[in-house]
């Protein structure tokens, strides 16, 4: 009775463990948006870790899901003559959230490696800031520099907003459990804003005594170095047409070492076999 008990307490873990796995990535992760030059690059990449899980479905689908902890930074003085007149920056910290299904090229049944694809939903939050000219932290959004919530027809921005992860890898069976790998994730966002720069140059006066003299100084920043003082209404700041979009390369490691552990204390059969993914092993007779 006792063992019957173990096990029906236990089946969850017996049926669904075998195929899940503890999965960890770190890596590097880039912007794309109108403070950058060029679309994918090392350069201005900050530090990216993920936690995260998996379960495989079949020896080719996978579902998994991952929060990623990173950060966004561009410089306009990394990039054209253009943009560095307009001397703009910005930073923010990224806490985001996916849920894909990946498809895996071979079967790890069959083979060590396989190259894969993934793709799904998400949803990330930012919150952009620059340092001004005494070096102050400042948040850029309560600025509205370009007039969001106070120009007609000029709407305020979410600062937590969905997104379509996709991208592609290759993982490598170090055993039965554990598996390493390298990916390249993209972030297909529907926002412009992660770097509080869209549309065009709102009027200083506007902008002055709906948001005070902070707003204008970081609106337009080219007088920082000796350039023309506050362009005029409505020329262009940012492209529209283009949203922000954010990628990152990083290692993974995925592991299932846990529920083995955890069946030898209890007692119940290893999943230990000569297959990597498929049915759950059953009890020795």
């Amino acid at each position: 009775m006792k063992n019957l008990l173990l096990t029906f307490v236990c089946f969850p873990a017996i049926v669904f463990g075998q195929n899940f796995y503890f999965s960890g990535r770190l890596g590097v992760a880039g912007y794309q948006g109108d403070l950058k030059a060029k679309s994918i690059t090392l350069s201005q990449t900050k530090p990216m870790f993920s936690i995260g899980a998996r379960y495989d479905l079949s020896e080719h689908i996978a579902a998994r899901s991952y929060l990623s902890f990173t950060a966004l930074t561009a410089d306009d003085k990394n990039g054209t003559t253009t943009m560095q007149q307009r001397n703009l920056n910005f930073k923010s910290k990224i806490l985001d959230w996916e849920l894909t299904a990946q498809y895996s090229l071979f079967s790890l049944n069959d083979r060590w490696w396989t190259p894969y694809v993934f793709a799904g939903i998400g949803a990330f939050h930012f919150k952009p800031y620059t340092l001004d000219s005494a070096g102050n932290k400042t948040f850029l959004k309560p600025l509205s520099t370009e007039g969001e919530g106070f120009i007609d027809g000029v709407k305020d921005y979410k600062l937590t907003q969905f997104s379509i992860p996709f991208g592609f890898g290759a993982e490598y069976s170090l055993n039965e459990d554990m598996r390493l790998g390298i990916e390249f994730g993209y972030r297909k966002t529907f926002t412009d804003y992660i770097d509080d720069v869209s549309t065009v140059y709102v009027d200083q006066n506007s902008l002055l005594n709906a948001r005070g003299q902070t707003a204008v100084d970081l609106a337009w920043r080219g007088d920082e170095k000796g350039g023309t003082p506050y362009p005029p209404a409505g020329m262009q700041r940012g492209n529209p047409h283009y949203k922000d979009n954010y990628y990152y390369i990083a290692i993974t490691f995925t592991v299932r070492y846990f529920f083995d552990k955890y069946k030898q204390i209890v007692g119940l059969p290893s999943v230990k076999k000569s297959k990597r993914v498929g049915c759950p092993a059953s009890r020795a007779q």
